[in-house]
């Protein structure tokens, strides 16, 4: 049987080239990093690439943000100008999905992150991110919750306007048509 988190020989030739596109249209996210070595990686690591694919699929663009000191692996986020489409209109995870009464959204960021392979950004992150250009200027963002917060009902998103980044709370169960989650994921 297939495995169903594995792309065709032709997939994975076209996602590495829509990831070398971007990388190279966008050099100022991930200086002195060169693509030969993200590809060698990125061959290596077919789940990984599957994930990508994921990330590519539901509009996330994700390109290249910086190393894994640790591992020497590299870093990459959703890049997408706004929030990923293909992500929008989903609470912060399952226990605030089950929460709703009524107009429940077909999923919640969490667990749709971990069906991905992908972690979501953390505040940190995410203002990370801003530093390389100017995303969520319509839209917002979901974020990694400290515990917390997220004990007493509440999540965290993001994202920027007036040509700042904000961290703002909402109920775990809300969704909005302009709110999805970035990812992150270490290949």
């Amino acid at each position: 049987m297939e495995n169903k988190k594995e792309l065709s020989p032709g997939q994975r030739e076209e996602l590495i080239r829509v990831l070398k596109a971007r990388f190279e249209k966008n050099m100022n996210r991930h200086n002195g990093i060169e693509w030969a070595k993200v590809q060698a990686r990125l061959e290596a690591d077919t789940e990984k690439l599957w994930s990508l694919s994921e990330m590519e699929r539901t509009g996330g663009e994700p390109d290249v943000v910086g190393t894994d000191e640790k591992t020497g692996g590299y870093i990459f986020y959703d890049c997408s100008a706004e929030s990923p489409k293909g992500r929008r209109s989903v609470c912060y995870d399952r226990e605030g999905l089950e929460s709703r009464k009524e107009h429940k959204p077909a999923n919640n960021a969490v667990d749709m992150a971990a069906a991905m392979g992908i972690e979501l950004l953390t505040e940190e992150q995410y203002r990370e991110l801003q530093k390389r250009g100017k995303f969520d200027t319509k839209t917002s963002s979901w974020v990694k919750t400290p515990a917390e917060i997220r004990k007493l009902g509440g999540a965290l998103f993001c994202d920027r306007r007036y040509d700042h980044v904000f961290v703002y709370h909402n109920g775990a169960e809300s969704y909005y048509g302009v709110r999805a989650f970035r990812g992150s994921l270490r290949v």
